[in-house]
């Protein structure tokens, strides 16, 4: 199952993320919820790096199953538009693969 743990401020900003686990829908090559999962977040990052000024803190692992980021700028609004529209992505997933992704806000 992909875990995904959200840390969000009083103030509802995110401050932390992480990913973890893999989905197992489908045999290697072929699960979509891993797929899926993983274009949003990175299709997300990449567009905070090119379109914002946000250089979030990003750790990988290179064979997967494992990414995190924290967010260096919480004033940085439009790099939160994005993070927001990640979650909206994930939550979408989830709704209707929940037995292979949970998101749990913190």
């Amino acid at each position: 199952m992909i875990n995904v743990t959200i840390a969000v401020n009083d103030d509802g900003k995110v401050t932390d993320f992480e990913m973890t686990g893999h989905a197992d829908s489908a045999p290697y090559g072929q699960d979509l919820v891993c797929a899926g999962a993983s274009a949003v977040v990175f299709g997300s990052m990449n567009a905070i790096l090119g379109l914002t000024d946000e250089r979030p803190d990003i750790d990988y692992a290179h064979d997967g199953g494992f990414f995190k980021f924290r967010v260096i700028d919480l004033n940085n609004n439009e790099a939160q538009l994005i993070i927001q529209t990640m979650i909206v992505s994930l939550e979408t997933i989830a709704d209707e693969y929940g037995q292979f992704i949970k998101l749990n806000f913190k």
